[in-house]
């Protein structure tokens, strides 16, 4: 396997070989489940140069569905390496091909007819992958063999997902295609939002631990190092730019550590915000401690005063809404039960008469006070099973029973109500739609339905159908879980490729 080089090995490879007067063609891609369809794309590779190098996608960037991809990326590259016509191959390093051709300078970046028409490129890097080889005095290639779809194959014959998941989704495919619920995705990008509730802050401090204290119960821990991310409303604010562009943030700080520098970091430069301070209080902080070897959370400090903002800061956020709610499609409101969010300021946003979308959550900090029938008016309600039974004290009685009493207190025209493996269910028009989970792997589920309640707030306002919200939803929330505390958005671009691949 002497053709399995480093990038950095490849880029001095690719410069000398230049230098002795060779054409370098390069392809890169993911190449998951090899077929005769790369094979041939790969030897008129070859041709278009005197020597062919290849770049796979590291695993951590692929974005084609749950389960993939199917081979890992040493696998990939090994397979690829393998072929006559193949010289090097290197795994890359980035997302996209754009820094490996800054690096490696081909003379021609080779690409299969699918790069055509760029219309079909969802993720749009094509263009910024063809500007990165004029750039390097390089051309763009683009082969004219037979298509062949990996994601096909492998969603037909080495799919990871259950009977029923494969059943769901030939039934949904027979009533939406890819390019269906892409429009969809695509419309929502003119509505205007405004976003309401409470800033987070999520600490992720590594430990690893020692041992138990002779003296005591205590198990002691080495602190490694700590990460911090931008949750609650901030999270669901960064979401909702991805897909829709104008986007306004209301939130609270405290005054006693605002960590406003750190937030205005985080949040998306297209983002309006309005904070307003509250002098009793820092800004909500959990932080978490893991332990390093299995990124398992040990226990949690949180940094909050979590009572009601006082009148005069209340009047001061009424005033405000006043003044900017007409602005705007839709309101979503973010209650974590953290303080912001009082009786008086969802008074007002119930009689502002606008399209209400909203989340009122039950974590450990407010558990048992924070209940969802604390809302007399919504259009559209994002919560989880628990959320929705501990209202009414059900351990046991049906969803769909639940669902309907909760319609009847709030009068809400929509309500998803996730279920965690059990995936999730949209009750409008008085039906019930159901949608499996798709995620065969969880890194971390904390701000899952955020991400989850982000689009499909914005799916309800348009208009899109409830199955296919359901579904446009649960590609988002199996994006969301595999990315740790909200470290990024679930990106516009990850989302349309996920949906590409996973329906063909």
């Amino acid at each position: 396997m002497g053709k399995l080089v480093s990038l950095e090995e490849l880029a001095s490879i690719s410069a000398q070989l230049k230098k002795e007067g060779k054409t370098i063609a390069h392809c890169h891609g993911c190449f998951d489940l090899m077929h005769p369809g790369h094979i041939k794309h790969f030897q008129s590779a070859s041709k278009v140069g005197d020597v062919l190098i290849v770049t796979v996608t590291q695993d951590k960037f692929v974005n084609k569905g749950p389960g993939r991809p199917v081979f890992n990326e040493q696998i990939r590259a090994e397979t690829i390496a393998a072929l006559e016509c193949v010289a090097y191959v290197a795994i890359n390093k980035w997302p996209t091909a754009i820094e490996t051709i800054n690096l490696l300078k081909p003379s021609f970046y080779v690409k299969g007819p699918d790069y055509k028409n760029r219309d079909n490129d969802v993720t749009s890097n094509i263009g910024l992958e063809e500007q990165a080889v004029i750039d390097n005095g390089g051309k763009m290639f683009i082969t004219d063999d037979e298509t062949m779809s990996s994601s096909k194959l492998i969603n037909s014959h080495f799919s990871q997902l259950d009977d029923s998941v494969q059943k769901y989704l030939e039934t949904l495919k027979t009533k939406y295609d890819v390019e269906k619920i892409t429009g969809f995705i695509n419309s929502l990008n003119n509505q205007k939002v405004l976003v309401i509730g409470d800033t987070i802050i999520d600490e992720y401090h590594t430990c690893t631990p020692l041992g138990k204290s002779s003296k005591s119960p205590t198990i002691s821990t080495i602190y490694r190092n700590g990460v911090s991310y931008a949750g609650g409303s901030l999270a669901i604010a960064n979401h909702i730019q991805q897909y829709a562009k104008n986007v306004k943030l209301v939130t609270l700080l405290g005054e006693q550590n605002t960590q406003k520098d750190f937030i205005d970091s985080k949040l998306s430069a297209e983002i309006e915000r309005k904070y307003f301070l509250r002098n009793d209080g820092p800004t909500p902080t959990k932080r978490r401690y893991l332990d390093t070897y299995l990124n398992l959370k040990l226990f949690e400090v949180t940094f909050m005063n979590d009572k009601f903002i006082d009148k005069k800061l209340e009047q001061e956020v009424i005033e405000y809404l006043k003044s900017e709610i007409t602005a705007y499609d839709f309101v979503l409101i973010a209650d974590f039960g953290h303080g912001f969010i009082t009786p008086n300021i969802i008074k007002f946003l119930e009689e502002s008469g606008k399209f209400l979308a909203i989340n009122a959550q039950t974590n450990s900090n407010n558990f048992g006070f924070n209940y969802i029938t604390k809302y007399k008016r919504a259009n559209y309600i994002s919560i989880d099973e628990k959320e929705l039974r501990l209202p009414f004290g059900e351990a046991y009685e049906s969803v769909e029973t639940l669902i309907k009493k909760l319609k009847e207190i709030i009068h809400c025209q929509e309500i998803q109500i996730t279920l965690g493996a059990a995936g999730s269910v949209i009750y409008f028009d008085n039906h019930f739609h159901y949608t499996p989970a798709f995620a065969t792997s969880v890194k971390d589920s904390v701000g899952a339905g955020d991400a989850v309640l982000s689009i499909t707030s914005l799916c309800a306002f348009a208009g899109i159908p409830a199955e296919a919200a359901g579904f446009i939803g649960n590609c988002m929330g199996t994006l969301a879980v595999n990315i740790l505390g909200n470290e990024h958005p679930v990106y516009k671009k990850d989302l349309l490729k996920f949906v590409s691949h996973f329906l063909k």
